[in-house]
């Protein structure tokens, strides 16, 4: 049985083996059954899980304005900010606008406190500013 394109499942990033990343090495056509092997590079976007997709999607319907990220989640600005910059470090991007200060360690540990950070988002932000 075949899922339909609206409901197709996400291939797996790590192997459930040995916990290593695993490679696309083949590609096929549903129409004309042509595949193709070889090792090919994955969409860093296709590792996100459902909820930095929802951030992402969240974002750029919102045009990048954090405040109106942080109403649609119903999170405070901080907050918002925090989960842009986590998915922004799970991207393996670097925020270097000067004049964005990071959140400090005691900041977001207050966010974990008051449950608008994930222990998960919290841990990524703390590794990200090391």
């Amino acid at each position: 049985m075949r899922p339909d394109d609206d409901e197709a499942c996400r291939a797996p990033v790590d192997c459930p083996v040995c916990g290593d990343t695993l490679v696309v090495t083949q590609l096929s056509c549903r129409t004309c059954g042509t595949g193709l092997v070889g090792e090919f590079a994955r969409c860093a976007f296709c590792a996100l899980d459902d909820a930095d997709l929802e951030l992402l999607r969240v974002f750029l319907a919102s045009r990048g304005n954090v405040r109106e990220v942080g109403k649609h989640l119903g999170v405070s600005y901080p907050t918002a900010r925090a989960r842009i910059t986590g998915l922004l470090a799970r991207l393996g991007l670097v925020d270097d606008e000067p004049g964005q200060p990071m959140l400090t360690r005691t900041e977001i540990l207050a966010e974990v406190a008051s449950g608008a950070l994930t222990p998960a988002e919290a841990a990524g932000l703390l590794a990200a500013s090391v």
